[in-house]
């Protein structure tokens, strides 16, 4: 090891001495007086404050058009939504508009559509919350009543009304009758 650092040392000593400014070339800011330099000079910095606002400008437009692009998708986010409850809204219409409705027809036509909407709600992730029988669940259950019922507290006896999930989250909590212990 020893041995090599004396020969770093000369190989630098060598590129130095080549290097001297006796043997290099003058640069142009070398050659020309100080005015020369000082225009240089001010003309790389126009250089550079012109890439400068050029580089802003296009983050500014890249900024706008993401804004605009997330505008977009808040705006038309149930488009597909949308485009997947025409039909059932178009069968509806169509019940409606029969002048000789029997009581089974319209019956079926109902149960027809309901096909249609839970269709759609499936394809939409959207499901329902029926949760009879099961421990109450204050995230996705709202007690409206307690009532004595035989079994274990803090189940779900009654629903009053059925919640929904989009997804995970809870768009719609299930309302529900609950059970207490007798001797509460």
């Amino acid at each position: 090891m020893a041995d090599q650092e004396p020969e770093i040392s000369q190989t630098a000593a060598a590129q130095n001495a080549g290097a001297s400014p006796g043997n290099a070339e003058p640069g142009p800011e070398e050659q020309a007086g100080p005015e020369e330099q000082l225009r240089l000079a001010e003309q790389k910095a126009q250089e550079h404050l012109d890439s400068w606002l050029r580089a802003k400008a296009e983050t500014e437009n890249l900024r706008r058009r993401a804004q605009a692009d997330i505008a977009s998708a808040h705006k038309y986010a149930v488009e597909n939504l949308a485009e997947a409850l025409l039909p059932v809204r178009d069968s509806l219409e169509a019940a409606l508009a029969i002048e000789n409705i029997t009581l089974e027809s319209l019956k079926s036509g109902v149960e027809l559509t309901l096909k249609q909407l839970n269709a759609v709600f499936e394809k939409a992730n959207l499901r329902e919350i029926n949760p009879v029988n099961e421990k109450f669940d204050p995230h996705r259950h709202q007690a409206m009543t307690m009532v004595e019922h035989p079994g274990e507290p803090n189940q779900v006896v009654n629903v009053m009304q059925k919640g929904y999930l989009l997804h995970e989250r809870v768009v719609r909590p299930a309302l529900v009758t609950v059970s207490k212990s007798k001797d509460a």
